[in-house]
């Protein structure tokens, strides 16, 4: 057949659609009026763009970057005083953070493994999906530099939006779903996109030629995700002698929340066991395993049991081969090359030459052709976002969270127009 033509033009909802959308319950995000793309816009190019929490490049980002995390609601929930006790707190642990990346060489790694990573995954796009390419990496942080941000003014620049058009996907490196991360990110995107393309830039909330967004909100067990994940701890497995091998402890590290979030009925935790599970599947049962939670920060309570009181009981008990793998990460940052390489395996494990930590993503070839896959998958199905995102939590009071989830329900209306 002949190709469509790639000259879009997009149609604004009818008076049933929004009838019908009206009526959806208050617990699903409704759809909102899609943004109206001009009648030059193409399905390529496309704007690729990596949300990831970040991490300070040197040591005198620190200030800024815990200043905007423990300012984040989303991520740590400090209630009224936030505005007030975040920066407090960041003030005061600055100095003891500072220290830390000093040890693991004067910055976060994240940000070269984001941008390699995501522009190694578009050339990729560029050859197995040619109608929607050329593919343009861009790596959107929330706490540190590229902030969300001066990544959308970028991208502004670059030529999309403004009366242009173009398609972006927000692509969560938080493999498994929380609304304390990608959720975050995501308010973040939204709050960015008003102010710099929606109401608050022009009046109206659907400007014509803006930015039409869609969003890979989680993707806990798919297959080259999983296979990334194994490899990495076969080969890990075999610097074990043989017979020691079977009996190696698996421990799966994830970062933890606070429960009051996970009783509010975030979905992370399910989904990191269900990564667990699929990458304990395609390992054959091979090992025992434990999941374990990590960075639990101040006296509340978060989720448990924790990776450093995990390792400090088995080596206690004589259970000294330990392989620790940190399933909800996909590059080195603090949290690998700091809390478990040397807090963990240092001092909780007293060095024991038995406990090892399996190699993080970072480069790997099968995890970046994951992603291309992911990716692929995702612009072709015409989706804007999953159907679980649409789904609020149980408890979830946050009306910004509630306007951001039905902003991107509501970008269906034009994802569609970008599929042939």
């Amino acid at each position: 057949m002949a190709r469509r033509a790639l000259q879009i033009t997009a149609r604004r909802p009818t008076t049933q659609l929004c009838q019908r959308e009206s009526l959806r319950r208050a617990s699903m995000a409704t759809v909102a009026p899609p943004v109206t793309q001009d009648t030059t816009s193409k399905r390529g190019p496309t704007a690729m763009v990596f949300m990831n929490m970040g991490g300070p490049a040197t040591t005198d980002e620190v200030g800024g970057f815990l200043s905007r995390l423990f300012s984040d609601g989303d991520l740590i929930p400090l209630g009224r005083l936030q505005n007030y006790l975040g920066p407090l707190i960041s003030r005061r642990r600055t100095p003891k953070i500072q220290k830390q990346y000093a040890e693991i060489g004067g910055g976060s790694p994240i940000r070269k493994w984001s941008e390699y990573q995501c522009e190694e995954m578009c050339k990729i796009l560029d050859q197995i999906s040619p109608e929607t390419a050329p593919h343009k990496p861009y790596v959107a942080f929330r706490y540190a530099n590229p902030l969300t941000e001066h990544v959308y003014e970028q991208m502004l620049k670059d030529g999309f939006g403004q009366g242009r058009g173009g398609r972006a996907v927000a692509f969560t490196q938080y493999p498994q779903y929380s609304c304390s991360t990608t959720g975050s990110s995501l308010n973040e995107l939204w709050k960015w996109r008003n102010r710099l393309e929606g109401k608050r830039a022009s009046g109206d909330m659907h400007p014509e030629g803006s930015i039409t967004w869609s969003v890979i909100d989680r993707w806990p067990t798919h297959p080259g995700l999983v296979e990334a994940f194994a490899q990495n701890i076969e080969a890990q497995l075999k610097t074990y002698s043989e017979e020691k091998r079977k009996d190696v402890v698996i421990l799966f590290s994830a970062h933890s929340l606070p429960m009051s979030v996970v009783n509010r009925g975030d979905p992370y935790p399910a989904e990191v066991a269900a990564t667990v599970h699929a990458v304990m599947t395609r390992l054959g049962q091979s090992n025992p395993y434990r999941l374990c939670w990590q960075s639990q920060v101040g006296p509340s309570a978060w989720l448990g049991a924790q990776t450093s009181d995990t390792v400090r009981e088995y080596v206690a008990r004589g259970q000294t081969d330990l392989v620790l793998v940190p399933i909800a990460f996909t590059s080195d940052h603090i949290e690998t090359l700091y809390e478990i390489d040397k807090e963990v395996m240092h001092e909780d494990a007293h060095n024991n030459p038995g406990v090892k930590r399996a190699e993080s993503l970072n480069g790997s070839p099968v995890f970046i052709r994951a992603l291309a896959d992911i990716a692929k998958t995702h612009l072709d199905s015409g989706m804007s976002c999953s159907r679980q995102m649409g789904l609020r939590c149980q408890g979830c009071k946050s009306e910004r969270c509630l306007e951001s989830k039905r902003f991107f329900a509501g970008e269906q209306a034009y994802t569609s127009n970008f599929v042939m």
